[in-house]
């Protein structure tokens, strides 16, 4: 590992070598073995073997190949039914990181291979990772800047839009900064480099676009590893102990021994759950890939159904990318339009169409009126202007607070009418200094002002009232002024649209803590503030989703729960992102929150069909212990159980059409649905053996009760979390019902189904009828006890 990643750079004697001669070979071959050059920042993502590893040698793979282990020792094959299911699990983990690490691997923000330097007084090609700390290097139009440096000789024009996020031109001249990442449109410049390697800014950037968040999970995925912890904990002396008290206390077989115990342990934990969770995000996945919406990172479904709070920007989002001039309104009274007209024409036909405000300008001005420009600068998103100086007198173009300063006061009247209205209101003026691209530091005479315009997009009020309706909060942040985004937000329908703020008051952390609570349209937008924003946002409880397209965004992508990109931005913003709108068309999110709510409803209702077997093989499991006896089940059993009354109906489940608002906790809510059935399945069983035991009822007769007990108070849970029922629901319950008729006459030997004496056959007839009225009395105790906890939740809040 080099030596700059544990050593700031700023402890190395720095060299100040004329931009002439550059510096000596010697000098950099010590830069070299000191660190300091400019290789870039690798990828900290997972290697393939870390993810196979992470994903292959984990606890509870150890647990089944430890049971699997055993089983096949005492002879007992066909009770390794369990083990496609967890090979399933490991391999769709598998594919999910290694499709997130091939994202993360392509995000790139620098793309300059090769790099003109000054050495020993030689002009030389060098490969840009070979550059050093104090190099000077030579940048011409078209070159990408690959490290932080300061222009020493020199002037150029730059687009930043990379890192800013505006695209508009910003001129450099000696002194300087120049931006690892930001590009040469025009000019040349000899620039001596100031952070090389991982120690740039593009390289901080990159670092942090490609990091991954530690323990980054959804609600649901926390939840189930919860259920899985405890099942953790429990299994290992639960199955010791089933087994010492079967093979030493009850005399059984080795071969029953362990097929009891592994029963009991298999039953607690919920491994199918994991795979149906993953599957239903893949088919959802796939789902939305065909409607253009490409998914990075599956647990954004989830997450981007529970947000409550949306960052969106007005451009691209709430409007059109296009912009039009709409009106050009004269300074003063009695000017000659067609003077103005042919001064605007000028102006614009010496500024290149670098941005959309310059083309929707030229496009509009093109009757020039042949005044000759000696130079001009690009617009500058520090300042806020562009400019363009004729022979005889200079031209500003921009935000009037930013041009006409205190004057602005004269003419506040006429901006505000029509910032009110929607418009965005450029000053057009003549400078009475010699412009250069930093702050205009003369008076500015105004000539007129341009009004211009972005469409409202035609879905849009549609979109923002499906979100109004679902309790989702809208934030619109924009570096445009702050009355005109709230008009536009207006006129698209966002609620509280009339609740504005201009960031450049929000200096203090406690100031944009209380902004993010209080206002909706956030103006006048730094792209550090963005971040800023998402942060305070997330620390007021919210769950924060964020739309982005720009370079500028990713570090506020990053920290949002949920972050979403236009494909027509940035390739990075795009790649940083968990979710992708491939046609750049907002309108699709609705459908987006209706497939996460989708998932997530129907996980949590099918989920709770795994969980009934848990607590059911839980409770058994400790009553087994304190009173002596074996757990009823053989894992074969256990298997066709699980997969006609929980693995098939929970898959096809899973895919039901479900927009209903995602309510609650989800542990706690397949808790509580699953609570009552388990409790049924101990009752019925547990008496079952009680009795059976009475009536001299064999083991192998009172396993098979139990199996049918069980299928029978499964069907009745499959058919009360299939309500409301349809023709496709009820073919779903029947379905299953008829499979495990089948399997059970059929290929009983298979499932350990053997023939029941007429004792046992009484005693199941009669505990398979006292199993409804006791689901049903246990749903409704259970139902009370689950709006009691909602009630007082409400309170609270």
């Amino acid at each position: 590992m080099k030596t700059s990643e544990f050593r700031d750079i700023i402890d190395y004697k720095r060299i100040k070598a004329d931009y002439d001669t550059g510096l000596t070979d010697e000098q950099v071959t010590q830069r070299i073995e000191e660190g300091l050059d400019n290789t870039p920042v690798e990828a900290p993502s997972k290697t393939v073997k870390e993810i196979l590893s992470d994903n292959i040698f984990t606890y509870f793979n150890l647990i089944f190949v430890i049971l699997s282990v055993l089983l096949i020792v005492v002879g007992s094959y066909r009770d390794l039914t369990f083990m496609p299911v967890i090979i399933a699990n490991a391999l769709t983990g598998i594919i999910q990181e290694l499709r997130s690490k091939s994202v993360l691997d392509k995000i790139s923000m620098l793309n300059a291979p090769v790099s003109t330097v000054v050495r020993s007084g030689e002009v030389r090609k060098v490969p840009s990772k070979e550059l050093v700390l104090d190099d000077i290097v030579i940048f011409k139009a078209g070159n990408q800047i690959c490290a932080d440096a300061i222009v020493v000789d020199g002037n150029v024009s730059v687009n930043e839009s990379l890192l800013t996020g505006e695209s508009d031109e910003v001129s450099k001249k000696p002194g300087d900064t120049l931006m690892s990442g930001s590009y040469i449109v025009s000019g040349t410049c000899r620039a001596r480099l100031e952070k090389v390697g991982r120690e740039s800014y593009i390289s901080r950037l990159t670092i942090q676009a490609k990091k991954t968040k530690k323990g980054e999970q959804s609600e649901m995925i926390r939840s189930l590893n919860r259920i899985v912890k405890f099942a953790g904990f429990a299994i290992i002396p639960i199955g010791i102990i089933l087994f010492y008290q079967a093979y030493y206390l009850s005399h059984e077989t080795i071969r029953a021994s362990v097929q009891s115990m592994v029963a009991a342990v298999i039953g607690m934990i919920p491994e199918g759950l994991f795979l149906l969770a993953s599957v239903a995000l893949v088919i959802s996945t796939m789902k939305l890939a065909v409607n253009k919406v490409l998914v990075h990172d599956m647990k954004c479904i989830e997450t981007l159904a529970r947000v409550d709070v949306l960052c969106v920007d007005k451009t691209g989002t709430i409007t059109e990318n296009t912009m039009t001039v709409s009106a050009v309104v004269n300074a003063a009274e009695g000017d000659d339009d067609d003077r103005i007209e042919g001064l605007l024409s000028d102006f614009a036909a010496a500024q290149d169409s670098d941005n959309e405000t310059m083309a929707a300008i030229k496009n509009h001005f093109h009757c020039p009126a042949g005044r000759t420009a000696v130079a001009a600068t690009g617009f500058s998103s520090e300042f806020k202007y562009s400019s363009v100086t004729f022979e005889k007198d200079s031209y500003v173009l921009g935000a009037p607070e930013f041009i006409l300063k205190d004057n602005i006061r004269d003419h506040r009247e006429l901006i505000d009418s029509y910032s009110h209205k929607g418009y965005r209101v450029l000053a057009f003026g003549r400078y009475k200094g010699l412009p250069d691209g930093k702050a205009l530091t003369s008076a500015v005479e105004p000539v007129c002002f341009v009004i211009m315009s972005n469409p409202i997009r035609k879905n849009a009020p549609e979109t923002f009232g499906y979100f109004a309706e679902q309790g989702v909060e809208i934030k619109v942040i924009s570096g445009d002024n702050p009355v005109t985004v709230s008009e536009v937000a207006k006129r698209a329908g966002i609620k509280n649209a009339g609740n504005y703020v201009d960031a450049t008051t929000l200096t203090t952390e406690s100031s944009i803590k209380e902004a993010v609570t209080r206002y909706t349209v956030f103006g006048r937008v730094t792209p550090e503030q963005k971040r800023k924003f998402v942060r305070a946002l997330k620390k007021a409880g919210k769950t924060v989703a964020m739309t982005g397209d720009g370079v500028n965004d990713v570090l506020a992508l990053k920290d949002a729960d949920c972050s979403v990109a236009m494909a027509s931005g940035s390739d990075v913003a795009a790649q940083a992102a968990q979710l992708v709108l491939l046609e750049s068309d907002f309108s699709k999110m609705p459908d987006v929150v209706a497939e996460g709510r989708k998932v997530v409803n129907n996980i949590e209702r099918s989920g709770s069909l795994f969980i009934v077997k848990n607590i059911f093989s839980f409770i058994i499991a400790i009553l087994s212990i304190c009173f002596g006896m074996k757990y009823p089940l053989l894992p074969s059993q256990l298997s066709l159980i699980s997969v006609f009354t929980i693995g098939l109906p929970a898959f096809f489940l899973s895919f039901m059409p479900n927009r209903e608002l995602i309510r609650g906790r989800f542990i706690m809510n397949i808790l509580l649905k699953a609570l009552p059935a388990a409790l049924t399945d101990v009752l019925v069983v547990g008496a079952m053996i009680y009795f059976g035991n009475i009536f001299s009822v064999g083991p192998n007769d009172i396993a098979t009760a139990s199996t049918i007990l069980m299928s029978i108070v499964g069907m009745m849970i499959l058919y009360q979390i299939s309500k409301p029922l349809d023709v496709l629901k009820m073919g779903i319950w029947i379905g299953c019902g008829i499979g495990l008729v089948c399997c059970m006459v059929f290929v009983s030997d298979l499932f350990s189904i053997s023939s029941m004496s007429n004792r046992c056959i009484i005693l199941c007839v009669n505990f398979s009828i006292i199993a409804e009225p006791c689901l049903r009395y246990l749903t409704m105790i259970t139902k009370k006890v689950q709006d009691f906890f909602v009630k007082e939740e409400t309170k609270k809040e």
